[in-house]
């Protein structure tokens, strides 16, 4: 619980007893709160009350670094032990903390301690010494102007609380931390992160000043944005602050650097004179004012800020901080404590110097070799845009890299000044964010300091600039030139950055564009020249490409849009080279734009990095983990996107032909082999060649696709287009935690009863603490029930099988009362209710390794059954009801559709198909309808069909081929009704699941670990040995678990074949549930079976671990995946007639 909950709680109790004094009954609860808070800290402080007196009386209290206490002690201290982080005086909340600090006694534990922390309990004031030694007043916290308000909010302490946020714990712990030495880039973080926080929260109570209004105005004007809303308000806030104290470090590190044996104090009110850039001058004296900063209530907090920075032990801080990774040591891990949301959301700004070193590199050695450019970026010709330059770290290592070519050059003492001159005149970084802006314009004065060639003159600044990188590329139209004419004359400043960087847009040859484009948007909106930028990606994908749903929204593909523009439209000539999200390579929604690459470029190299959470599972093909190059300590995640770099060089002269260039990074280890591959002489010789061409959507991915691919039907090919009902049906969208769904009916069935009780009140339906009773996005719970109970009630028959999973079938329970499920899919539904079957795929693969991308099912089933969101092709069509939620008994209202005339799910090209091969009938006859879905299946599950097309299948519907004759139809139908039996877990399978063959008796066979008898009443089929973990927002995530891999016992090599060896692999494993119990015998291929992108066993047990199922396994379910195991190993026993079917058909095919 919150300890300031706590905290209110405990007064509140102890003074509404009436048994209390005013003042020590008190001591407890304040001692209590203090611990709290000193435990999280390293090392813990320790609140005693009561100290023994060391010559100045008795304290109430004292705070200790642990690390004091003499070891295997007790904590009381000797009378030697000093309380290191100050005493305590207490008095009752009745008293003024003013007169209580200037107490005679205050006086005298202060100079006997230093450091005396003076409370009321509803006031605090921390007492320490000026930089004279005079005692001084340092910081304060109020929670309430009188006494009688204190106790009336203590009455409700969670409120209380809750208005508070995290500002007085933050208080508090500065607090404990007074004391401490500060020596470290993270404990700077910390503070003036903290500081921060208490900054943003006055800003937050002042929202509607007018100096705020001024900035956002001017703010909105240069920049072309809006701050709108809640969310923008919040960025606008948030950002202020950043700025203002990005602002104050940055002055105080340059501070340092001037003279690095300065003995004054740093003035946090001289910060401007320190920042060489007039815009961010006046932007900071706007915001740090003493006009200004009264009126927000700042003034106490930055005066705290610049005590702390004057705390700092300078030689110890800069010997360990690292000016070239500043962003690393010192922003990552403020802005983790300021606003850990807000560094997701942003992804921050930090590219690993890795990728910033290769990316730089790679460019020089293009200018070099592909444009003629001898001395490449070196050259005073070249003009450099990062468009979206966040703290600089491309911008610092062109500096770094035209250095080292000036030196190699034997520049000799003029090399610094043509470096500076570089930084000033040619090399350009645009930024919209005023935080990173500042970091920037740091980074880039540090460098060139390091140099000896610091930005002296105030006219000298690096051309770095606050803009918009995405509009003012053309001239103003007359609205425009309205905003800036306000904006010269309320911030000259401002309106001056703006023009300096429109120069750059309008007026400057830039032949290289490299960066990180951001990954999402800020809280602005963006104006009608920056969002039409991506309409050119669009043109032709409905008409020409059939593409209706598509999505060009990310930033980065602006970011593209804008780079193509300059260099092909501009400069005529030029490199591009972004780190940026993979999605461009080969999905279908980009064709428009790779085809605009392939005509404004002539070679193309694309290191495709992965690490993608959804298409890889953030998992290399043989399984080992592959992280996002993004990784770094603060943030081991990463982002969650794959990402690549794609380099493009437009010569001048252009090429015949267009050469393009593909090669994937995997692992752990990538950022470095990106770095060793630069050694390398023949620099494409490591590369695939791609072949973009229009069959592959101009795919800039190496295609593997068979010679006749492309001429076979698509599954959408297939299925009848000419029907009301929009087929492929989409699966069924919960976003409720699972709470409609279980794998017990029971518990289900009374969790239900539950939801729809209108006896059970609101308050009693929270206990159950279930996802229906949880906000979310567009999910208002409370609301969604109140509606639920006059549209619906709990029907018993509405609780339906469910697949969840491949081989996972569950039940949940269908209700289409608005907004239950987040999408319930009343067609399908209907579709469901007629006991219709359905072969399910998904529009394209996103994940690596994908498996089987087929599955066949008569249950409902989940969205994210197969990755990449499965949709079902029904072997039959049914009219859709139209569902009307006017009458409960309304709800599902399919009975009246029951004797309407079927039809079969066949496209006219289908039937015209069938009817060659003498097959008709075929909306009377399900069997005739599904011949060409049991054949798909049959293909689909064929290794050689998914080995030779995997590129083809992996970018949209499988497409299928099919046989010319009636015969062979048939045939392969026969294997995928097959196959359609072993998926089907709702009934047995004879020789598989009820009375296996001798050979699948022996596979997943449970077992004990002493050979004795489990005891499921003794908790023998629990699993508690890792398979599965509460990852974020309630989604589970597989782990390690316990698989022993080991070779075929004698016994077991007994009933498995040579030929079933070959099938099933050499090796098997044992897979435990604990330490106890496990499952025998899982071949290998059997255990790594995956189907829609889930390895199929592993994952079932994912969800099993005790902590998440919150029991054990029964023994039916212990069975499951017993014939589960041996259901796939049937599977897998048909390969070879699979393969031999599709080869046969392959030969024989129709042309469609």
């Amino acid at each position: 619980m919150n300890p300031l909950v706590n905290y209110f709680r405990n007064l509140q109790e102890i003074h509404s007893s009436q048994a209390a004094v005013k003042e020590t009954s008190y001591y407890g609860t304040l001692e209590t709160l203090l611990n709290e808070i000193g435990k999280t800290l390293k090392p813990r402080v320790r609140c005693i009350i009561n100290l023994r007196n060391q010559g100045a009386g008795l304290p109430d209290g004292g705070l200790f670094n642990v690390d004091q206490f003499p070891k295997n002690q007790e904590l009381e201290p000797f009378t030697a032990i000093f309380p290191e982080r100050g005493a305590i005086e207490i008095k009752g909340t009745k008293e003024d903390i003013k007169k209580i600090a200037a107490s005679e006694q205050v006086q005298k534990y202060w100079q006997k301690y230093g450091q005396v922390l003076v409370t009321n309990y509803r006031d605090f004031l921390l007492i320490g010494r000026n930089s004279q030694g005079q005692p001084v007043e340092l910081e304060a916290y109020s929670l309430a102007p009188s006494e009688t308000e204190f106790w009336l909010k203590t009455s409700n302490p969670s409120k209380f609380a809750a208005e508070q946020g995290d500002s007085l714990l933050e208080y508090l712990k500065r607090v404990l931390l007074q004391a401490a030495p500060i020596t470290s880039p993270a404990d700077v973080a910390w503070f003036l992160a903290s500081y921060a926080r208490d900054a943003k929260a006055r800003l937050e109570h002042h929202s509607d000043l007018p100096a705020l209004a001024n900035i956002r105005q001017a703010l909105e004007n240069a920049l072309g944005i809006k701050f709108e809303q809640e969310q923008g308000n919040k960025f606008f806030r948030s950002t202020l602050v950043q700025t203002l104290f990005y602002g104050l470090f940055s002055a105080w590190v340059l501070w340092h650097k001037e003279n690095l044996n300065r003995e004054d104090k740093f003035d946090w009110k001289s910060a401007a004179h320190h920042l060489h850039v007039p815009m961010l001058a006046i932007l900071f004296e706007q915001i740090a004012a003493p006009s200004k900063l009264k009126s927000l209530g700042l003034v106490e907090v930055l005066n705290w800020t610049g005590a702390a920075l004057n705390r700092v032990r300078r030689e110890e801080f800069f010997r360990q901080f690292d000016e070239g990774q500043a962003v690393q040591y010192f922003y990552e891990p403020f802005l983790q404590a300021f606003d850990p949301d807000l560094r997701k959301e942003l992804g921050v700004w930090y590219t690993p110097p890795e990728i910033v070193r290769y990316m730089v590199a790679r460019v020089d050695r293009v200018l070099r070799e592909e444009l003629n450019i001898e001395d490449g970026l070196a050259n005073p010709d070249v003009y450099i845009l990062d468009p979206c330059c966040g703290t600089g770290a491309y911008l610092v290592e062109v500096l770094r890299y035209i250095t080292d070519t000036l030196q190699e050059n034997g520049a000799g003492a003029l090399a610094m000044a043509l470096v500076k001159k570089a930084a000033i005149e040619r090399i350009f970084g645009f930024e919209i964010l005023t935080a990173p802006f500042v970091v920037a314009h740091l980074q880039l004065g540090l460098f060139l300091q390091s140099l000896g060639v610091p930005l002296i003159e105030d006219s000298e600044r690096v051309g770095i600039y606050l803009t918009n990188a995405l509009t003012g590329w053309q001239p103003p139209d007359e609205e425009s030139k309205q905003k800036i004419q306000q904006l010269q004359l309320s911030f000259p400043e401002l309106n001056q950055e703006r023009e300096a960087a429109d120069e750059v847009k309008r007026g400057k040859p830039i032949l290289v564009i490299l960066g990180n484009p951001p990954y999402n948007a800020f809280a602005g909106t963006s104006p009608a020249e920056e969002a039409g930028l991506v309409e050119v990606y669009k043109q032709g994908l409905i008409s020409d490409w059939g593409i209706k749903k598509f999505n060009l929204d990310d930033f980065y593909v602006r970011f593209f849009r804008l780079a193509e523009r300059c260099i092909s439209e501009n400069t005529g000539k030029g490199v591009v080279c972004y780190v940026s999200n993979f999605s461009y390579l080969g999905d279908p929604s980009f064709v428009v734009m790779r085809q605009r690459f392939l005509q404004e470029f002539d070679r193309l190299w694309f290191d495709c990095l992965n690490g993608d959470s959804r298409e890889t599972g953030k998992l290399t093909p043989e399984g080992n983990p592959d992280p996002s190059v993004f990784s770094t300590q603060y943030n081991k995640e990463g982002i969650r996107v794959g990402t690549t770099i794609g380099l493009m060089v437009r010569k001048e002269v252009r090429n015949k032909n267009v050469d393009v260039y593909f090669r994937h990074f995997w692992g752990v280890a990538k950022r470095e082999q990106l770095l060793d591959s630069l050694n390398n002489q023949d620099f494409d010789a490591f590369y695939q060649v791609s072949n973009p061409e229009p069959s592959n959507r101009y795919s800039f991915r190496p295609s593997d696709v068979s010679s006749h691919y492309l001429a076979w039907p698509k599954l959408t090919d297939l299925s009848c287009q000419d029907s009301s009902l929009i087929i492929p049906l989409q699966g069924m969208d919960e976003d409720r935690a699972n709470a409609l769904i279980d794998c017990d009916q029971d518990i289900l069935s009374l969790r239900m009863q539950k939801y729809f009780d209108k006896t059970t009140d609101w308050d009693e339906f929270l206990t159950l603490k279930t996802g229906l009773s949880r906000d979310s996005a567009s999910f208002d719970a409370k609301n969604v029930r109140k509606k639920a109970h006059q549209l619906d009630s709990f029907k018993e028959n509405n609780l339906k099988r469910y697949n969840f999973r491949p081989y996972d079938t569950r039940w949940c329970y269908i209700t289409l009362a608005p907004n239950v499920w987040k999408r319930v899919r009343p067609d399908l539904y209907v579709q469901y209710t007629h006991k219709n079957l359905f072969l399910l795929s998904r529009s394209k693969g996103v994940a690596q390794p994908e498996g089987i991308p087929f599955l066949f099912t008569q249950s409902l089933f989940a969205r994210d059954c197969m990755r990449g969101h499965a949709v079902a092709f029904p072997m039959l069509i049914y009219p859709s009801a139209k569902h009307e939620a006017k009458k409960q008994d309304k709800l599902f209202n399919v009975e009246s559709y029951t004797n309407v005339k079927t039809k079969a799910n066949l496209s006219e090209k289908s039937r015209q198909y069938l009817n060659q091969l003498g097959i008709n009938n075929l909306d009377e006859n399900i069997e005739n309808a599904s011949l060409i879905w049991l054949h798909s299946l049959a293909i689909g599950y064929s290794p050689l069909y998914l080995r030779e097309n995997a590129d083809g299948i992996r970018q949209d519907f499988p497409r299928i081929p099919l046989p010319n004759s009636q015969e062979l139809l048939i045939k392969s139908a026969e294997l995928g009704q097959a196959i359609a039996s072993i998926l089907d877990t709702e009934n047995p399978v004879i020789g598989v699941t009820k009375k296996p063959t001798s050979a699948l008796q022996k596979i997943a066979l449970i077992s004990c670990t002493d050979g004795g008898n489990l005891n499921p009443d003794k908790g023998d089929l629990i699993i508690n040995v890792g398979w599965g973990h509460g990852g974020k927002n309630g989604v589970t995530m597989p782990g390690k678990g316990k698989a022993i891999a080991r070779q075929y016992t004698t016994a077991e090599m007994s009933v498995i074949s040579p030929e079933m060896r070959k099938l099933l692999g050499t090796t098997t494993y044992d897979i435990y549930l604990n330490d106890r119990a496990y499952w025998q015998n899982i071949p290998v291929r059997v255990w790594e079976y995956t189907i829609g992108g889930y390895q199929v066993i592993k994952k079932w047990l994912s969800y099993r671990e005790e902590k998440l199922l919150g029991r054990g396994l029964t023994i039916a379910e212990v069975q499951e995946v017993s014939e589960m195991t041996r259901r796939i190993t049937a599977i897998i026993l048909l390969e070879s007639d699979l393969d031999n079917n599709y080869q046969n058909i392959k030969t024989a095919v129709y042309s469609f």
